[in-house]
């Protein structure tokens, strides 16, 4: 076969695959199905997804069987990143497992507001209330290079994760990792201390809401990470009473929050004697992260 019949016969053969895998993961409902589709391809063989598109590489008969298995377990919408096994946050490759909460764009708008603070307070010492994979404490550890973070999590199993990511990005010298529970120390280890910022993305989806969610985030996500209970603001309300027993004059408290939650965040605050700094929005205009300081 002529170099071009080759070429041909291969972009044909990618083709093919991608058209097939994209109607079955429309049809499933998966709202990027092509998007998914090369990436599965790309990871189940090993290369890249520029070199699926410029069909640079053909495709095995065991990076199909790879792809396969992949392709199915998206049509039953597994997450993305649980079956990649990594998710980008903040410009940054993560491993993801169903132990830990997938880092969503909009937590983004939190490590932006808590490097806005450590810019002008660059050797803070941190505290991430529910780090999960460790996203948000890596991210600011990483891009504001004084400041020490305590990253916390009730899961023993998202530790872990959470310890693997510090090791991939070479942090274990400025993020140590405690079992603990909100401000309660579940390590025997010594209490956690004072802080100049405390962040936290905690759980804040009610119970009820379940039925509402997608099947990715409902049937696959850890509900340790997602629920809250049948009260929305218990992990808010934990936060605001510790709060200013555990900053330092002049520190700082930020919070991820839930679409229309601002305002009884903000207010839980203001409760807890904290003075409410701001309320700032995501790309989509949601009310998105609270500040307060002491």
């Amino acid at each position: 076969m002529a170099p071009s019949d080759a070429a041909e016969a291969m972009r044909a053969q990618l083709a093919r695959i991608l058209d097939d895998a994209t109607a079955r993961l429309a049809r499933a409902g998966v709202d990027s199905p092509r998007l998914d589709a090369e990436l599965m391809l790309a990871r189940a063989a090993d290369t890249t997804r520029s070199a699926i598109w410029s069909a640079l590489t053909g495709i095995s008969p065991a990076a199909t069987g790879r792809f396969e298995a992949m392709l199915s377990r998206r049509q039953a919408r597994e997450p993305l990143a649980y079956i990649l096994g990594s998710k980008e946050f903040y410009s940054l490759e993560f491993e993801i497992t169903p132990a830990v909460l997938i880092p969503r764009p909009e937590t983004e708008v939190l490590v932006g507001a808590a490097l806005e603070f450590a810019a002008a307070h660059p050797d803070a010492r941190v505290l991430d209330i529910g780090t999960g994979s460790g996203a948000i404490a890596i991210a600011l550890a990483a891009n504001a290079p004084r400041i020490s973070v305590i990253a916390t999590d009730i899961e023993e199993s998202a530790l872990a994760v959470a310890r693997r990511n510090v090791a991939r990005h070479h942090l274990e010298d400025r993020i140590a990792l405690r079992w603990a529970d909100v401000f309660e120390p579940l390590d025997g280890g010594d209490a956690l201390g004072e802080f100049d910022l405390i962040v936290s993305n905690p759980p804040y989806v009610e119970i009820s809401a379940i039925d509402s969610l997608e099947p990715e985030v409902r049937d696959y996500e850890p509900p340790a990470a997602l629920f809250a209970g049948a009260d929305a603001f218990e992990c808010y309300k934990r936060i605001a009473g510790g709060a200013c027993e555990h900053l330092n004059r002049d520190g700082a408290v930020m919070v991820e929050v839930g679409a229309g939650q601002a305002a009884a965040v903000s207010a839980l605050f203001r409760e807890a004697g904290l003075h409410l700094t701001g309320v700032i929005n995501d790309l989509a205009g949601i009310e998105r992260v609270v500040t307060a300081r002491v």
